[in-house]
């Protein structure tokens, strides 16, 4: 399942990679993340919060990173929570220059769900819809529109 969704965002593109190639600020524009914790390398931990107040960890790793155009992080599944509805999610952010808008901002989640969860995939795409569109809203209120 691959959702994209692409909005302008008012900056430039290395004003909006400062925020999108640093894992630490995540929390200001990421739905759900409350902290990001052990960055190191090319890891890094997200500390997340459900819509019930639970927390949840989940580790990522970048997998590939293009500064200014370019940021893909793979989440670490096996032997998690989330391995029981995910056999892969990664998540990418393309930066395109925008004239004098600004930045074209494309995010595109790519997940395969497993088990019983692949037959919610309606429900899966219309959460990652939500979840990439609220990651949108988050950088234009950062970047100003």
């Amino acid at each position: 399942m691959r959702i994209t969704r692409s909005r302008v965002v008012a900056a430039p593109p290395e004003d909006v990679w400062a925020t999108i190639g640093d894992p630490y600020h995540l929390p200001r524009w990421w739905p759900r993340v409350e902290r990001v914790e052990l960055v190191r390398g090319d890891g890094f931990t997200q500390l997340l919060r459900t819509d019930k107040g639970r927390a949840i960890r989940a580790d990522f790793r970048v997998v590939q990173s293009r500064r200014p155009e370019l940021r893909r992080w793979r989440q670490e599944v096996a032997g998690t929570p989330f391995a029981g509805i995910l056999e892969r999610s990664e998540t990418e952010i393309r930066l395109e220059p925008a004239g004098d808008a600004g930045t074209r901002v494309t995010l595109e989640q790519d997940q395969k769900l497993r088990g019983m969860a692949r037959f919610g995939g309606f429900m899966a795409r219309r959460a990652a819809r939500r979840s990439l569109d609220s990651a949108l809203d988050g950088l234009e209120t950062l970047h100003g529109t």
